[in-house]
């Protein structure tokens, strides 16, 4: 190679051409897209802060937030590549047929996205509602995008995707003010029946969670094989189920114990006949 016909100036020349040209472009590119996702972000919480001092729900605000925050991420990244001198309208276009394909491929998570939108207009439970859902039963930390995070009662976080909560039975047990304790409890066939329901009645009517109305209900419901059953129903605040439904089993244990009726366990009697020889 002749390295004599060699032009140093025309290629620094050129080289200082596209820094000038293109370095320029690039440059408000990067800003553009810098300051576009700050502003994006601002905006976004700031629409957040609205809904929530509008006394809209958190969960939905939240939602709408992550919603809008995104939209407004793709206004940004278009424009952006805009000013770094690509052609929008072509790359809109092959961006749309990718989109197509895309789509077609992350079925699933699209199907999450608008099952998430159906569970934040439907309201089906709100953030700190305790919930069965996609069996799992945890307490709703965040509606999502593409799914829905749950605390479970040993702290363990489960994220749920949308579409498997929207697709099965929903159970809110906070939903309403007031909950019904269901108990069942036994006692042996040879203890008096009378003083057992007497106590019972006391237990609950005496606990001071429990409400008066609706009233507490005791009521014989089964002779089975080993005890007779009574089902005992007090009604307390959804806030305190376990509270009551924990001090009255222990209260109807320690009771019938001073009071010598017996809690029996499943058990069988056995005959045995001798067999008279011929």
């Amino acid at each position: 190679m002749d390295f004599s016909s060699f032009d140093s100036q025309a290629l620094l020349d050129q080289l200082m051409f596209y820094l000038t040209t293109y370095g320029i472009q690039l440059l408000v590119a990067i800003l553009v897209f810098i300051v576009g996702k700050w502003i994006a972000r601002k905006l976004s919480n700031g629409l957040k802060r609205i809904m929530l001092k509008s006394n809209a729900e958190e969960t939905l605000c939240t939602f709408i937030g992550n919603i809008t925050y995104f939209g407004l991420l793709a206004a940004v990244v278009i424009a952006a590549l805009d000013q770094a001198g690509v052609n929008v309208t072509s790359f809109m276009a092959v961006l749309g047929a990718a989109g197509l394909a895309v789509g077609l491929a992350l079925k699933d998570s699209l199907s999450n996205f608008a099952c998430g939108v159906m569970l934040i207009m439907m309201r089906f439970f709100k953030k700190g509602d305790f919930i069965e859902a996609g069996g799992v039963m945890g307490t709703v930390k965040a509606v999502k995008i593409f799914n829905t995070d749950l605390n479970t009662p040993d702290n363990k976080l489960i994220s749920i995707p949308n579409s498997a909560i929207l697709g099965g039975a929903i159970t809110n047990f906070s939903a309403e003010p007031t909950r019904r304790v269901d108990l069942v409890m036994g006692i042996g066939y040879d203890d008096d029946l009378k003083k057992a329901k007497a106590l019972l009645v006391k237990i609950v009517n005496e606990h001071p969670l429990v409400l008066k109305d609706p009233a507490p209900q005791v009521e014989l419901s089964e002779l089975a094989d080993s005890s007779v059953n009574f089902v005992v129903r007090p009604w307390c605040k959804t806030g305190d189920y376990w509270r009551v439904f924990f001090d009255v089993t222990e209260q109807v244990k320690l009771t019938f114990d001073a009071e010598g009726i017996s809690i029996p366990y499943p058990q069988q009697d056995v005959h045995m006949y001798e067999e008279k020889k011929q």
